[in-house]
This record gives structure tokens, sequence and C-alpha cells, in this order.
């Protein structure tokens, strides 16, 4: 397979088992898998950032300092993003500092009985949510394609940690359309074409860095941004809420299974021959 079939592949196998898991957990109303999920995603993000993707920008970029250093510029830039989004769709003071184009603290919220909106409230932060999700799985998509341009087996470990990543989101999303009012039918259709843009997105950098080579590095190094941004800001927040002992038990065991099953996928494409 040439890394354009890779790159469709995991595109669209991340969309579908993201949206069918997101269309399954939400017809059976089990809100409370979702911090299980999340819990997961943390563990297989931050493995898959400093085990697989930052290894191989410092690689690509010759010398560990850039990579670090784009890196770094990546984190701050995805604060500053984060921010102007915050900023721009908080009006007033009922604004919380978790309703991100994310959604993950918002369902974990929603699916612990928190705050509720008006009726206006919840159909605007439905279609914000849309939007901002477009966005954020356009540029997974380029990430994943970054990643199979460099090598098979990154792109691989890459596309498994964003999957894990993109189901507990696309479930959070599902069901803050369903609060904001839309069918369970018109809130499956519009997670989907959002996915769809995580397949854009890859052949956009597919077919725009074949002939730029030169910028993997840098998108290597937001791919590791994005993912330690995301695990730390924006899902192990959420986590927080949560601090009884046994909730705390199974958040650890969860997390450490996320690791355990991006390092021994690792471990298993190293043996691979080529």
């Amino acid at each position: 397979m040439t890394a354009l079939y890779w790159i469709v592949a995991a595109s669209l196998l991340g969309s579908v088992l993201s949206v069918s898991a997101a269309a399954l957990i939400g017809l059976r109303a089990r809100a409370q898998h979702i911090p299980m999920l999340i819990s997961f995603a943390i563990g297989a993000l931050l493995t898959a950032a400093f085990v697989d993707v930052l290894p191989h920008a410092i690689e690509a970029a010759g010398e560990a300092e850039k990579a670090t250093s784009i890196v770094l510029a990546g984190i701050l830039g995805f604060f500053v993003l984060e921010k102007l989004v915050l900023w721009r769709h908080c009006h007033d003071e009922h604004c919380e500092g978790h309703d991100t184009h994310h959604g993950h603290a918002h369902a974990h919220e929603d699916a612990h009985g928190g705050h509720s909106h008006s009726g206006h409230d919840r159909g605007r932060s439905g279609m914000m949510i849309m939007i901002g999700d477009s966005f954020h799985n356009f540029v997974d998509g380029v990430l994943i394609a970054a990643a199979f341009m460099q090598d098979i087996r990154l792109g691989i470990v890459t596309a498994l940690a964003i999957i894990a990543h993109e189901i507990p989101q696309e479930v959070g999303d599902y069901l803050i359309l369903l609060h904001s009012g839309y069918s369970r039918t018109r809130a499956f259709i519009l997670n989907l074409v959002s996915c769809m843009a995580t397949l854009a997105g890859g052949l956009c950098c597919y077919f725009a860095l074949s002939a730029v080579q030169g910028a993997i590095p840098v998108l290597l190094g937001l791919a590791a941004a994005s993912m330690i941004y995301v695990a730390v800001a924006d899902l192990i927040p959420g986590l927080h809420r949560r601090t009884e002992l046994k909730a705390t038990l199974q958040q650890v065991l969860l997390i450490a299974l996320g690791v355990l099953t991006i390092s021994v996928t690792h471990q298993l494409l190293d043996h691979l021959p080529g």
C-alpha cells in the first residue's frame, strides 16, 4: 500500500469508528462511558506524542532543539487559538471556560448532570461545536498524512492515537447536538460530515506536501504539540472533577491501558520488515 492508500484508509476508518461509537453510545444513552473513553485517549495521545511522533520530528528536523522548539511554539499557539475561540463565543457571564470547540468537558458535565443552558445557548453551542470540530478534524487529517508520508509505521501509530482521541470527542459532540435539540438522525449526519473533514485534510496534505517535503518536520512537531495540548489542557482537567478513589483508580488504569496499547503497537510495528 502506498502512503496515499494508508492516508485514505486511516481517515475513513477513524471517521466510521468515531461516528458509529457516537451513535451507539448516544442511542443507548451511555453517557457515563465518556470519561472512560477520555481516560484511554489521554494515555494513547501522550504515548504516541512522546514515544513516536516527537522522536520522528527530531529525526526529520535534524536536531532536537529545532524540533522541541516547534512543539513549544505549537503548544503556546494552541493555547492562544483556544483563547480566541473562547473569547469569540463567550458573550455572557454564564459562559464557562470549558465550553471549547473540542466539547470534551462540556459533554462530561452533561453526562454527570452539570450546568444547563437555555434553549438558545444550547442550539448555538451545537453549531459552534460542529464548525470548530470540522476544522479540528481537517487538521487531524493533515497530521495523519504528514506522519504516513514520513514513515508508514509512524502513520499507523499516529492514526491510532488520533482515532482514540476522536471517539470520545465525537461521542461528546453527538450528545451535545442531541442536547441542543437536534434529532438523532440529524446529529448523526452532522457528525459524519464533520468527520469527513479528516479525509479532506489528509488528501490536501498529501497532494500539497508531495512537492514540499521540508514542511514535514514542522507538521510532525505540531502533531506532537496538538496531542500533548489536547491531553493535558482539554482532557485531564475534566477527570479531576471526579475525586473519589474508585473513579481515580479507574482513570489511572484506563490511562495505563491507553499507554500500553500504543506501546505494544509501537513494538509490533518496529518488528515488521521494512
